[in-house]
């Protein structure tokens, strides 16, 4: 189950609520601070815009590839840790607007997590350490620790145990000692 907080609203739809949750001008400095970095090719300037002027957590050396799309209301509700890459096109939301309801939720995405291109992570999803997504995944709930998931919906392909066993002679990833807990 994902952890979000929910918010009902009465008449319209919630998304015609949208300025009574947060403020317009912080959408609109968010959505041009987004749209620069989305464009740019300096991974160390998107960091640097997305700690500054969005109030994210994002660990060093982490690298966000052309045209992620991150939540335009409330970035400082997604952390990322360390060493993480975050593949083309993939969007990150930490809301959602329903008919009755709107939902926020914090996102929170481990050190060492690879998420292919054009996934979609869902608000109120924790991706575990050493986690890797396949390309293409909409991330609807938790994702475990060094496991490898993928589809929609997501489901579980190989367990960090069995990612170990296939990737024994694997002349890049065998015995590869990382300092990275991935039961944390």
């Amino acid at each position: 189950m994902r952890k979000t907080t929910r918010y009902p609203v009465e008449g319209a739809n919630s998304l015609w609520h949208v300025y009574k949750t947060v403020p317009f001008w912080k959408v609109v400095k968010n959505f041009m601070i987004i749209q620069l970095a989305r464009y740019t090719p300096f991974l160390g300037m998107k960091n640097w815009l997305y700690r500054t002027f969005l109030r994210m957590k994002v660990g060093e050396q982490t690298s966000f590839a052309l045209m992620v799309m991150l939540d335009v209301m409330f970035p400082e509700k997604i952390s990322v840790g360390r060493n993480t890459v975050i593949g083309y096109n993939t969007t990150i939301l930490a809301h959602e607007y329903l008919i009755k309801e709107y939902r926020l939720g914090e996102v929170v995405i481990g050190d060492e997590v690879m998420i292919g291109a054009n996934s979609i992570i869902m608000p109120g999803v924790t991706i575990g350490n050493g986690a890797i997504i396949s390309a293409g995944t909409l991330v609807h709930k938790d994702v475990p620790p060094g496991c490898f998931v993928g589809g929609n919906p997501m489901r579980i392909i190989y367990t960090k145990e069995q990612l170990a066993e296939r990737w024994a002679d694997d002349p890049i990833y065998r015995n590869k000692e990382r300092s990275l807990d991935f039961d944390s």
